[in-house]
């Protein structure tokens, strides 16, 4: 089964004013279409072929750097479409807010050290919030396409919210201020879904 890029759950203007139809159109349609299919090249004629993406990255090792960076690339961007939304932003709730007081002592605590995370990822990659192998929160960046549930990460978990620090991700709109891109990715933040990934996750 070829992997396919899942449709995106809004439209590509939706996020505007705080992420730009433009770079929603060619981030998804291009960018990520351009993971999936090289991807699918990579995969052909391997028992990686009958795999979903979570069981490929979760034993990247095994595979050659196409896969890492493409295989990455389309989960991480699946991940990242689906906890945005055009009623987003806010503060979490139930558990998953209990669990980020846990964690860092407070949600403002958080937002602080996420944000870190992405601004100070030198070059292209990600911020991660990610639930370790205790249940626990932790927050971490990686490089490129890579994530936590990758055997090859320095901190591993299960992530359930990403913020894309690579440029495409918001240079149209902000050109080299990518800490404006963050601030305004907490306005499109779908709490509810991150939510529904802390309670899969745990």
């Amino acid at each position: 089964m070829a992997f396919k890029l899942p449709a995106l759950p809004y439209a590509t203007d939706a996020l505007e004013p705080h992420i730009d139809k433009m770079t929603m159109e060619i981030h998804h349609g291009k960018h990520h279409q351009a993971y999936v299919d090289n991807l699918n090249k990579a995969i052909v004629g391997t028992d990686a072929e009958k795999l979903t993406v979570e069981d490929i990255i979760g034993n990247i090792s095994k595979y050659p750097m196409v896969v890492r960076n493409n295989g990455g690339g389309h989960y991480n961007h699946a991940l990242y479409w689906s906890i945005m939304s055009p009623h987003g932003g806010g503060i979490p709730a139930g558990d998953l807010a209990k669990a980020i007081d846990a964690a860092f002592g407070s949600f403002d605590n958080f937002k602080t050290k996420f944000a870190e995370a992405g601004t100070t990822r030198f070059g292209s990659g990600w911020a991660w919030l990610s639930v370790d192998s205790q249940g626990k929160l932790q927050v971490s960046s990686t490089p490129n396409q890579d994530n936590p549930l990758m055997d090859i990460a320095e901190v591993k978990g299960t992530p359930i919210l990403g913020m894309d620090v690579w440029e495409h991700a918001y240079y149209l709109k902000y050109q080299n201020k990518r800490p404006d891109y963050i601030t305004a990715f907490w306005h499109v933040i779908n709490w509810q879904a991150v939510a529904d990934n802390f309670a899969k996750a745990k």
